[in-house]
């Protein structure tokens, strides 16, 4: 599995890059996010370019405490990953300067945007060293791509880009709904309140016939995804984009009690590997959306820290065990309502 990182990699702000087209619902998502935040401290940037369906206004008339006014940033002077000099580092610099510390800061791409040069832009020197993405958000509009469209109103969509003289007109805008979803580690479906189970399972075959990775899907009405299944998925982006190949290289409403969420204790474990792919499984026959915890490896002093996305994990040692620790393996696993908590409990105890 991946190689254990430097405390330097884990001193990084985590970023979460959110993309999705117009009117697919990205701000209503952050803005729950926002509300929801349990005392983590974010902020915003919010890339558009003068378009109504990405609203800096919207998010700041929130009033959340942990997310201030003057934690939200607007870029408005074309893509991030074009302005790299002049626009996003200085925003960076802007929020990595409050006081007290961002903890994690969400970016909202405009609905045209293509995420892979944005995830790129983390690869600077200037950038890389401070910041890292957290993962990548798309949210999809489930009624519109169960009729057989990427966006509810294409005119309104058509209309934005002709607008936007930085983007390229020729490109259909299906194969920029591509590759969002192809850069994406979670697809929000959005809107699922909308649709019986015949429209939700013609959006899903979509989605299906252009994930190459094992990228798990949530269903959602107005935006209510708990913040634990977005936030805090440690997969540094960046180090993995070029793997993500793109067209440019060359029925249900889920509240927050919609998800299921409980602790499991396993032995100890003598091969970190071995542990990844039992959580992999679990992911594939349990429909696991997340798992996250800390790991006594035997014979080892250090703490392994687990971080898994669906089949996707990732794990290293983060520190050594200290006397005041609890030193037992404690996992917590996430997924939507019905888990099979006593099977998941088998696969993960080996």
């Amino acid at each position: 599995m991946n190689a254990p990182v430097s405390s330097a990699n884990l001193s990084r702000v985590p970023c979460t890059v959110v993309t999705g087209f117009l009117g697919a619902g990205k701000t209503t998502l952050i803005r729950n996010l926002l509300e929801n935040s349990k005392g983590k401290r974010l902020a915003i940037i919010v890339n558009e370019f003068g378009d109504v369906g990405i609203d800096g206004d919207i998010l700041k008339g929130c009033g959340v405490d942990t997310c201030p006014e003057e934690n939200i940033v607007e870029l408005a002077n074309g893509c991030i990953c074009c302005t790299v000099a002049d626009d996003f580092v200085p925003a960076l610099d802007q929020i990595l300067s409050r006081t007290p510390k961002v903890d994690h800061i969400l970016i909202e791409t405009s609905g045209l945007a293509l995420p892979k040069p944005l995830v790129q832009a983390f690869q600077w020197p200037s950038v890389k060293s401070r910041v890292t993405v957290d993962g990548v958000i798309a949210v999809v509009d489930g009624p519109a791509l169960a009729d057989g469209r990427v966006a509810s109103d294409m005119d309104a969509l058509q209309a934005q880009r002709a607008a936007d003289d930085s983007l390229d007109h020729d490109d259909p805008v299906e194969e920029v709904f591509e590759d969002q979803i192809a850069c994406a580690d979670l697809i929000i479906l959005s809107k699922s309140d909308l649709m019986d189970a015949a429209g939700s399972a013609r959006a899903n075959a979509v989605i299906g016939e252009h994930v190459a990775r094992a990228v798990k899907v949530v269903p959602t009405t107005q935006g209510k995804v708990d913040p634990s299944v977005l936030l805090g998925l440690g997969l540094a982006v960046e180090d993995d984009i070029e793997n993500r190949k793109t067209h440019h290289d060359d029925e249900l409403d889920h509240e927050h009690d919609d998800f299921d969420s409980f602790v499991i204790d396993i032995p100890s474990v003598a091969n970190p590997d071995d542990l990844a792919k039992r959580v992999a499984v679990a992911a594939e026959q349990e429909n696991v959306l997340r798992v996250k915890g800390f790991v006594e490896v035997g014979g080892k002093p250090m703490r392994l820290l687990l971080q898994a996305v669906g089949p996707r994990v990732n794990h290293y040692y983060d520190r050594a065990w200290t006397a005041e620790d609890d030193r037992r393996s404690r996992l917590v696993v996430i997924g939507l309502k019905g888990l099979n908590r006593p099977a998941i409990e088998r696969i993960l105890a080996g």
